[in-house]
């Protein structure tokens, strides 16, 4: 399984100094925060948590679709399209996930 390593390490830059974790898991890289995950690039794209509350705004905005892994949708995650992600895009997709995924309880 292959992963975009460009947008990974986009994603890397922009959340570590956040105090986000990068790990290879679930076929991809894995950002955790306070052991939540809060994103992961893996063979389709970039998957960011939204949060329950925040799936009907994620969805109306372009190319955005639910997140489906095996065969189930995901409350809460969404895959936005990859080719929107410019820098600004990519940067209001992750302030988003760091302030839904900052709400939960460390674990």
């Amino acid at each position: 399984m292959a992963y975009d390593e460009m947008l990974a390490e986009r994603v890397r830059e922009q959340m570590e100094p956040e105090g986000v974790v990068a790990k290879k898991m679930f076929g991809g890289i894995t950002f955790l925060f306070q052991g939540n995950v809060l994103a992961n690039v893996y063979e389709e794209g970039l998957m960011v948590r939204v949060g329950p509350d925040g799936m009907d705004e994620a969805l109306a905005r372009p190319g955005t679709r639910q997140l489906v892994c095996r065969g189930r949708a995901q409350k809460g995650w969404v895959v936005p399209a990859e080719e929107a992600l410019d820098d600004d895009v990519l940067d209001q997709w992750l302030t988003w996930t760091l302030d839904v995924t900052a709400q939960l309880p460390p674990k």
